[in-house]
């Protein structure tokens, strides 16, 4: 099942907005992390780990839910497939386990928000939690590269499926002229 070329493009839009973005309010993320672990203002504080819960909710779970569907709708509606090559996995495995971790980060974002809603956070109250918080978006803004750059760069190589794939469609067809290379279309 391929997509027509104006459904392709609107999925890529989509899926390039949401996955963008999802890095976007990462970073956004990162900055109010620091704030809260370094400000000396206690005002500052509370208000970086309310914002961050909102971020985390109402922003970086919708981007990172929508990003992982417009992905699978790209990669079953385009001529690259979700099987075929080894970077759709990768970027699929990579997209999966992005969102795992931040679903299971909210509840710590949450309790933080909770707490900095209830009391004023000195600089030594909850330091773990708070670092944890820093880390998790400083390593998830590292994770997310790795799909942003698999995108740009397309490396080659076909699983077992891909090739098995290719071949039939060359024994279908007749063409060659694709045998080694990536697919005519540029998805």
């Amino acid at each position: 099942m391929t997509m027509t070329p104006r459904l392709r493009n609107l999925a890529l839009t989509a899926h390039v907005t949401s996955s963008v973005g999802w890095f976007g309010a990462v970073a956004g993320f990162l900055a109010l992390a620091v704030t809260g672990l370094t400000s000396q203002d206690a005002q500052m504080v509370r208000a970086a780990y309310l914002a961050m819960e909102l971020t985390a909710w109402f922003v970086i779970v919708p981007l990172a839910l929508a990003s992982l569907v417009t992905g699978l709708v790209q990669s079953l509606g385009t001529t690259w497939g979700l099987f075929r090559h080894y970077w759709v996995l990768v970027k699929l495995v990579v997209t999966i386990f992005a969102t795992i971790v931040l679903l299971m980060q909210t509840q710590p974002i949450s309790y933080m928000a909770g707490v900095a809603a209830e009391t004023t956070l000195s600089s030594a109250d909850l330091r773990e939690a708070r670092i944890s918080l820093v880390a998790h978006a400083g390593g998830g803004l590292v994770v997310l590269l790795v799909p942003a750059i698999l995108s740009v760069y397309k490396p080659r190589g076909r699983t077992r499926y891909g090739r098995r794939k290719q071949h039939e469609s060359i024994r279908s067809s007749g063409d060659t002229a694709h045998v080694e290379g990536e697919p005519a279309t540029n998805a």
